[in-house]
């Protein structure tokens, strides 16, 4: 390669990771704005939080829900490493504590973009779809945590405790607990450890 190429080469390298950069800012700032309470960020409050042009925020991305994907992108990989190694293992009061205290963990992580989320899953269908894989994901851990219980409550007739379980430990009980019942961690975290152990110590009950 002569040296005019090379340098085309290293200048191409150059403007990708100067956009890959700026990518990665809008993104930061949309999350910024989105931790900070504002559940429903304009274009412009982005492009100012990441100190860019409302152009430069649609040269990125197609429109607010490309960028409201990529979020939904990088809160995966958050999620992702708040699960990794959690294992549910020995006793049902073991099983229970590794379960409620990782939801308690999960959902302070993830409650100012959950709660925007909610906001916008009934208008987009992008968002939508990563809420529903979201709930999916929920109820598969619930019997992956308490695969044993849920087999004999099924076996005695109760076929929905799995479902009810997955219901009563959802995000949005979570914040109702913490937002408008005035819950501090810990007793949210509580109430939920003593619900989850209520619930599987009658599984006999419809």
């Amino acid at each position: 390669m002569d040296s005019v190429g090379a340098a085309a080469l290293v200048s191409a390298d150059g403007r990708r990771a100067r956009s890959v950069k700026t990518r990665e800012a809008i993104v930061d700032a949309a999350i910024a704005l989105l931790d900070g309470g504002e559940l429903k960020p304009t274009a412009a409050a982005v492009a100012a939080r990441a100190g860019l042009s409302v152009r430069s925020v649609f040269q990125h991305f197609v429109d607010l829900e490309d960028l409201f994907l990529a979020v939904s992108d990088r809160q995966a990989n958050r999620v992702a490493s708040l699960y990794t190694g959690i294992e549910y293992e020995g006793s049902l009061d073991a099983r229970i504590d590794v379960f409620v205290n990782y939801r308690a963990s999960l959902y302070e992580t993830i409650s100012p973009i959950r709660r925007a989320a909610m906001l916008h899953e009934p208008f987009s269908p992008i968002i939508a779809s990563r809420m529903a894989l979201a709930r999916t994901l929920h109820r598969l851990d619930v019997e992956r945590a308490f695969g044993a219980e849920l087999g004999a409550a099924r076996a005695a007739g109760n076929l929905r405790l799995g479902d009810l379980i997955s219901a009563v430990c959802s995000f949005p009980v979570w914040d109702e607990m913490r937002r408008q019942n005035g819950f501090d961690l810990a007793a949210a975290t509580e109430g939920l450890r003593r619900t989850v152990s209520a619930l599987l110590r009658t599984p006999t009950t419809p």
